[in-house]
């Protein structure tokens, strides 16, 4: 039976379209971490629907990769609900209101996508893929980001949206306040990771069975030594 009857890959051809609205119906900033979760998503996602067809399965390629894209995109939704929202709903903008076209890119962009992928990660194959060692590889770039945007407004006081969020901007409290601030978001990513590690094992269990371990050809990664 061809892939292209399998649910898995319409789900994630749907990802990619939610991603991909969510990027083109915004006029925000590529610095803007959210827009770049979503980009590695899309991008994550389009590869995958490629693989699956060519290679005619329904596992996705990659697969550790898959797991930093579920992180990122997850503390996208929760970073953005939690500390920018303040917990408020976003359906009211949806319908009425100014910029109603932003409110439905913010959307895409915070809710729709993030809980699509989160499903894709608990539900769909290959399982057990991702390994605890890989939580500080895949902090790497969340961090980054915020070290790159503190190094960028130091060396270049011109650039337009210096600190695209509150939590990095040093102006009223000082470059301690933001490390502390770094600091805590650190610890709740390292939770988050964990979470979407332990995801994957409860994913197994609901689909009924280990699928086997990959090969590192087929987990996107080099051999380990």
């Amino acid at each position: 039976m061809t892939v292209r009857t399998k649910p898995a890959l319409w789900w994630r051809l749907a990802i990619v379209l939610s991603a991909g609205l969510g990027l083109v119906l915004s006029n925000s900033s590529l610095v803007y971490f959210t827009l770049e979760s979503n980009v590695i998503v899309l991008g994550y996602f389009i590869s995958a629907v490629y693989w699956m067809v060519k290679r005619n399965t329904v596992d996705a390629p990659a697969p550790r990769l898959r797991g930093a894209a579920t992180l990122y995109i997850v503390i996208t939704g929760l970073v953005s609900h939690i500390l920018l929202q303040h917990g408020e709903s976003p359906l009211p903008g949806l319908v009425s209101g100014p910029d109603r076209l932003q409110h439905w890119s913010s959307f895409f962009l915070h809710y729709t996508t993030p809980l699509m992928v989160v499903a894709d990660w608990l539900l769909l194959k290959p399982r057990n893929a991702s390994r605890w060692k890989d939580i500080p590889l895949w902090l790497a770039f969340p961090l980054g980001y915020a070290l790159v945007t503190e190094a960028r407004a130091i060396l270049f006081p011109s650039f337009p949206l210096k600190y695209p969020y509150f939590f990095l901007d040093p102006t009223t409290d000082g470059y301690g306040w933001v490390a502390g601030q770094i600091g805590q978001l650190t610890v709740e990513f390292v939770v988050l990771a964990v979470v979407v590690v332990g995801l994957d094992r409860l994913g197994t269990k609901l689909v009924g069975g280990r699928a086997p371990a990959p090969t590192a050809e087929a987990a996107g990664a080099p051999a380990e030594g």
